[in-house]
């Protein structure tokens, strides 16, 4: 299995709710810096958060790479999502590359724990960062970082 977890790009700093933080300009720059690195390499299915900063990110990747499958949007990749949760779920899928759009905390102890087994090294992603792991199956600590992108 390949997997990509990408952060959103940089979001406005206020809004009425969490939820609804649009990126800004430069975020927008910061994913379609990241998405270039998919080019040649596309994923089978792209999920991403319903937050609105992560739907505009996927939106964009999916752009970029001319993605002909929807973007599908799933209610386990909000920012306090359990990352156990999110591996039983990637599990269900079925589907060998995957690109998952997301936020912090989720995203670092994500893929902290697909790396490491455990939550005590999370990965440091910043906006728009693009981590790929590798591994046959998306069990905590049986998966390789390969690379980690910052734009």
């Amino acid at each position: 299995m390949k997997l990509w977890v990408l952060r959103h790009g940089e979001a406005e700093q206020r809004a009425n709710t969490d939820a609804e933080r649009r990126l800004t300009a430069h975020g927008r720059e910061q994913v379609l810096r990241s998405a270039a690195v998919l080019l040649g390499q596309p994923p089978q299915v792209i999920l991403a958060s319903p937050y609105v900063r992560a739907q505009q990110t996927a939106a964009l990747v999916h752009e970029a790479l001319g993605f002909a499958k929807p973007v599908q949007t799933v209610s386990w990749l909000t920012p306090d999502s359990d990352p156990q949760a999110v591996i039983a779920e990637l599990d269900k899928l079925g589907v060998e590359e995957v690109l998952l759009v997301s936020h912090q905390p989720l995203v670092g102890n994500l893929v902290g724990l697909l790396e490491h087994g455990n939550y005590r090294h999370p990965a440091a992603m910043s906006t728009a960062s693009l981590a790929q792991l590798e591994g046959e199956w998306p069990l905590a600590g049986l998966m390789t970082l390969s690379n980690l992108h910052h734009p």
